[in-house]
């Protein structure tokens, strides 16, 4: 079976591109530069791109229910309306802290990771951010808080630590998540895993950080799939497009002294699967 090869979507040197993620009520994908603070976007049917900074390094961006964007900055999470005025849903800075990867969960509440720019070990945590702004820490003592996805029946939640090699899976109860046990481990010398996606088939893909891949998981934990990658740092992955087939790769070309001339770009492996649609932010 002939199985697609990653092709370019966007041409770019994002420092930590990170977040892809398909806003169906606008055509388009949205993704992030981290350290450069910059929103992206791009609308496959017709090539068009945008480019919005923000206030502060901006770890995710994700569609809200009513227009904008919610984001997840270096001092909390901030709110953009469609016109892009902004404003704080949630400030809680920390020196030395920042936000990172986040998702959203079916009932429409944000799950914002945070770490520190020294990657100490127990610095970042998972907070669940709801509409009105409540904020709950749900793990904190967390190294580098990234990839987070719910399955298709909403029943479980899948978790990176980056540092510890893991994805981790919980059962959810309303706005807990339970039980945290281990779904599958990356080895050493194959990278680390960092940003996530569930499929309809409740499949896990990974992106492997200095492991120039994606690997797809069974619902089961099963490694099932290694795509190979030009790119030693993928940093996320998400389906897209109008029939949600297409995976968009996020990339990374910071730190690294001679990096792939695609470094940093967005990826796109066409018809890779069926993804789910994304949840907007309810707030």
């Amino acid at each position: 079976m002939n199985r697609p090869r990653p092709e370019i979507a966007v041409r770019a040197h994002a420092a930590l591109g990170e977040g892809p993620t398909w806003d169906p009520a606008t055509g388009r994908l949205i993704w992030v530069d981290i350290l450069a603070a910059r929103i992206h976007t791009y609308e496959p049917a017709t090539g068009r791109r945008t480019v919005m900074a923000t206030e502060q390094h901006v770890g995710a961006a994700k569609p809200r229910a009513g227009g904008g964007l919610v984001a997840n900055l270096r001092d909390g999470i901030g709110l953009y309306g469609a016109d892009g005025a902004f404003r704080w849903l949630v400030h809680d800075a920390e020196p030395g802290r920042r936000g990172n990867d986040a998702a959203v969960a079916p009932d429409g509440a944000l799950w914002a990771g945070t770490m520190r720019y020294d990657e100490t070990e127990v610095g970042g945590s998972l907070t669940r951010v709801a509409p009105d702004g409540t904020a709950t820490r749900v793990l904190p003592l967390v190294a580098c808080s990234n990839g987070t996805g719910w399955s298709p029946d909403g029943r479980l939640m899948y978790y990176i630590d980056t540092a510890t090699r893991r994805i981790d899976v919980f059962d959810v109860d309303g706005e807990q998540a339970l039980d945290r046990r281990p779904f599958a481990t990356v080895e050493e010398g194959a990278g680390f895993p960092d940003g996530l996606t569930v499929d309809a088939e409740g499949a896990v893909w990974v992106a492997l950080w200095d492991g120039a891949a994606l690997r797809r998981y069974t619902a089961d934990g099963v490694l099932e799939r290694i795509v190979e990658l030009p790119v030693r740092r993928p940093t996320s992955c998400a389906f897209g497009g109008p029939d949600l087939r297409d995976l968009y790769i996020s990339t990374a070309r910071g730190g690294l002294d001679a990096p792939h001339p695609l470094a940093g770009s967005l990826l796109v492996l066409p018809d890779a699967g069926q993804g789910m649609p994304a949840t907007p932010f309810a707030g």
